[in-house]
């Protein structure tokens, strides 16, 4: 199939959709943006509806109305349960002979690689780990925030700051600059004026995430509750890793472990330190880089593995991404 295929590339997340149309040869010949994914919040036909008007943008601009097949990686999709509704209500569409849905943590994941072959951990709004082996072989967690074990994600250090910080002022805690510094974000004074703020809320909740991005800076400025905040950020990456690789019989093999979402690919420092320096002792042959190329790349990639495409297809595919 992979001398006449053409692909549709989605990558879905839930601020914004990315899709792509791929000729035969891995030339994009068409591309469109759509909002957010998000079928917990709105429902499932809702959701796809927002992924088919940047489908029927990129559709248009390609000149075509179908292609031979869909490689779509979207956000919420868990669980190999909903990989598999997903996929049956996006078939649905008409828009590909076959259909394919992952979750998109696998999108960052294989844009960072030249083969199937490695773990990424996306840490952006949550935290997420994969990993794959070119034989099909896959490693995953739910990552569905505490009920499924997880720690960390901007949401989660948001309010870990916030956790400190309030009982840092109130005296049930230690002393930690973020007492000062997430209030000042918001133009207040105190912990006890931004807590009411939020309750009331004065400041809308969407806007949490913004301190975030405060707490690194706090610790940059060595404040030790917000410097321990961040290192064990860096303890569940790795731990999140070094499970994957060990599930798929990678320990012992030269591999890398990608590192993904707005959390990771800031590159704070003390993160990346910590998180480099824990997998040497722990998977000495992990090799950790930071992937900025778009996911969508990863959607298209994971296509093109689909329908037999040569290396020279991949590499067109991936040049355009990259350029």
């Amino acid at each position: 199939m992979g001398l006449t295929a053409r692909v549709l590339a989605v990558d879905a997340g839930n601020s914004k959709t990315d899709v792509a149309v791929l000729a035969p040869d891995g030339t994009v010949i068409g591309t469109g943006r759509g909002g957010g994914f998000r079928p917990p919040v709105v429902g499932v036909r809702t959701a796809v509806d927002v992924v088919a008007e940047a489908v029927g943008e990129a559709f248009a601009a390609a000149g075509v109305d179908s292609v031979d097949h869909v490689s779509a990686c979207l956000a919420n999709a868990d669980f190999p349960v909903e990989e598999e509704q997903l996929a049956a209500a996006l078939h649905a569409r008409g828009w590909g002979a076959s259909t394919e849905v992952r979750n998109d943590t696998f999108a960052i994941l294989r844009a960072g690689v030249t083969e199937p072959r490695g773990v990424a951990v996306v840490c952006g709004a949550g935290i997420n780990c994969v990993g794959m082996r070119p034989d099909g072989r896959t490693a995953r967690f739910p990552a569905l925030g505490r009920i499924s074990g997880d720690w960390g994600g901007g949401w989660g250090l948001a309010e870990e700051a916030l956790w400190h910080a309030a009982r840092a002022e109130d005296g049930r805690g230690g002393p930690t600059a973020l007492a000062r510094t997430l209030p000042a974000h918001f133009g207040y004074d105190t912990m006890l004026a931004l807590i009411e703020a939020l309750h009331l809320e004065k400041v809308e909740q969407s806007r949490r995430h913004e301190l975030t991005p405060v707490l690194f800076a706090t610790a940059a400025d060595g404040d030790p509750i917000a410097r321990a905040v961040v290192d064990r950020l860096a303890d569940e990456v790795v731990a999140m890793a070094t499970v994957a690789l060990t599930r798929l019989d990678l320990l012992e093999e030269e591999t890398p472990v990608l590192l993904g979402g707005g959390v990771l690919a800031a590159q704070h420092p003390q993160l990346t330190d910590r998180i480099r320096d824990l997998l040497a002792v722990r998977a000495p042959k992990a090799v950790a880089r930071v992937v900025t190329a778009s996911p969508v790349l990863g959607a298209a990639l994971l296509g093109l593995d689909r329908v037999g495409a040569t290396p020279e297809v991949h590499e067109r595919a991936r040049a355009y991404f990259e350029g």
